[in-house]
């Protein structure tokens, strides 16, 4: 009896290593512009070619401004990475999707996008969100830059196995609640280390209710509390979601493709290292009020309180709420928010655009509130486009901008200024996350469009 994670991991292994790591096979590797520049001067010192060029896919996307992309970067240092990244791609025969261009967009939105993601891969990638491509049944996670050389050099890492832990939500989910409740829920209950050496599949009838889209964005987080990545068995949703894309499968090479998903499932009986169950029923509309993921409650509970905690705990709990500008014990709702953020590889594909529109069609943006509005990709923002969704954003006062991972983290010119509330679309809400002291609460789109409306922390 196996899991679904021993089934792909164990296909891949191409050698163990006694009382040591595995040494896994990767199907798929995916590389930006900040992680991969010392690992291709790596490979130059020690006189190495790329090993499998076409099973690497190159994007800028952390460093790249969110308009006037048709301009050189100001910004020196994310310039150089970013030409640096075109120049290491060219020079290994890499395929680089630069700015501008259809492919373009943030590394884990352009991959389902595109079909370079499919069910039962191994995937990479120098970053640790690279878990969202486990929403198709693929065992994806992400690495440092030593590693994105060797993957680069052999089209392999070496990696320890890690345990396995199931998460089960059954129910039927409320309304107004999105995907990203289902995982900040999650996370609050278990923390931000509870997954710790571990990966996760998601399962039960709430998970299977989920869009791929929504599949993307719990596992794209699943990492924040603490696993190495988690996953989603395919089904006829992640089928349907990656036939007749570019890179998917074709003809009778899909028939056989498919055949081959269809086992990738959880035998019945098969051992997990932990498991964890709830009840659908219990999740709202969430929200963050410090400075980690695992800090979230449901938006109509009042902040908690740090009775009960002790020594560092409470210490940690009260310099956050500090960091904050918030109180123990008080309500969020109605707190004034100053900045949203609608994007990043969390919540920055059309669903969460149309989430978005469709709320704030036919009313008005807040007169006190900045919003960014970013799709993950030039294929979000052309369906976008398509949609007429730019039409109705631009009625409510909202101002579409150009892809990248934006104000998901301070690396590009999008930063939330200093003591500013930003309720964001995004995955991490760390001290100086989205900018020197900028405060983030983390949120779902829909959640995201009310706020942006009313100006304050509110209720769909």
């Amino acid at each position: 009896m196996k899991t679904l994670f021993d089934k792909i991991w164990d296909a891949h292994v191409v050698k163990q290593v006694e009382d040591g790591p595995d040494v896994l096979y990767i199907d798929r590797h995916f590389i930006h512009e900040v992680t991969s520049p010392v690992a291709f001067l790596g490979l130059k010192n020690r006189g190495l070619k790329v090993f499998r060029p076409e099973q690497t896919t190159a994007t800028p996307d952390h460093n790249v401004p969110t308009t006037n992309q048709h301009l050189t970067i100001a910004d020196e240092l994310s310039r150089n990475q970013v030409e640096k990244l075109k120049t290491n791609c060219k020079e290994h025969g890499i395929t680089f999707h630069g700015l501008g261009t259809e492919g373009h967009g943030v590394v884990h939105i352009i991959g389902p996008e595109q079909g370079l993601t499919q069910p039962g891969m191994t995937i990479v990638c120098g970053d640790s969100h690279t878990s969202t491509h486990g929403a198709f049944g693929a065992v994806a996670f992400g690495i440092g830059t030593s590693e994105v050389e060797m993957v680069l050099a052999s089209q392999c890492i070496m990696q320890p196995k890690p345990k396995k832990m199931r998460i089960t939500i059954n129910g039927e989910l409320k309304p107004n609640v999105m995907a990203k409740d289902i995982i900040l829920y999650v996370i609050a209950k278990i923390s931000t280390s509870g997954g710790t050496g571990h990966f996760i599949e998601f399962a039960g009838s709430a998970i299977r209710s989920l869009s791929m889209e929504g599949r993307m964005t719990v596992c794209n987080m699943s990492i924040e509390c603490g696993a190495r990545g988690g996953m989603i068995a395919p089904d006829e949703k992640t089928f349907e979601y990656v036939k007749g894309r570019e890179f998917a499968p074709k003809g009778e090479d899909w028939n056989k493709a498919l055949a081959e998903w269809k086992k990738l499932k959880s035998d019945e009986g098969a051992a997990f290292d932990k498991e964890y169950t709830f009840d659908a029923a219990d999740i709202e509309p969430m929200i963050t009020y410090g400075t980690n993921p695992g800090m979230g409650i449901k938006i109509s509970k009042n902040i908690p309180v740090s009775d009960g905690l002790i020594g560092n705990d409470k210490a940690s709990f009260q310099k956050s709420l500090k960091y904050m500008g918030l109180s123990e014990g008080e309500p969020i709702l109605g707190k004034p928010v100053d900045y949203i953020f609608l994007g990043s590889c969390t919540n920055g594909r059309i669903e969460d655009f149309r989430t978005f529109a469709n709320y704030v069609k036919g009313k008005k943006k807040a007169e006190n509130v900045v919003a960014w509005l970013v799709p993950g990709s030039v294929a979000v923002e052309k369906q976008v486009r398509e949609e007429g969704l730019d039409k109705i954003l631009e009625e409510a006062g909202f101002e579409l901008r150009q892809p990248g991972c934006s104000a998901c983290l301070a690396m590009n010119p999008d930063k939330v200024p200093a003591g500013k509330y930003a309720v964001s679309t995004t995955n991490r809400n760390f001290e100086g996350r989205q900018g020197p002291g900028a405060r983030t609460l983390l949120a779902s789109p829909l959640v995201a469009a009310a706020c942006a409306v009313t100006g304050i922390v509110c209720l769909p």
